[in-house]
């Protein structure tokens, strides 16, 4: 099955996006503002998240909270 952004964009690894919502992540105490540029997201098994890296931690995001830049 294929992951798609909020706006219905199909990803794909080595994509860019946008944040498109404030996210509290846990377990960290930033927090990711609307209209960050995430670089170099990963698909995951899961269609309705992707991985990616923030600083030097990776974390995983739902692509609801997501935009193709």
């Amino acid at each position: 099955m294929e992951s798609k952004d909020s706006n219905g964009n199909i990803l794909e690894d080595g994509d860019n996006v946008h944040v498109i919502k404030d996210l509290k992540i846990k377990g960290m105490s930033k927090t990711l503002k609307r209209g960050n540029i995430i670089k170099n997201i990963r698909l995951t098994n899961d269609p309705q998240a992707v991985e990616c890296r923030i600083g030097k931690s990776q974390i995983v995001l739902k692509t609801q909270f997501l935009k193709k830049a």
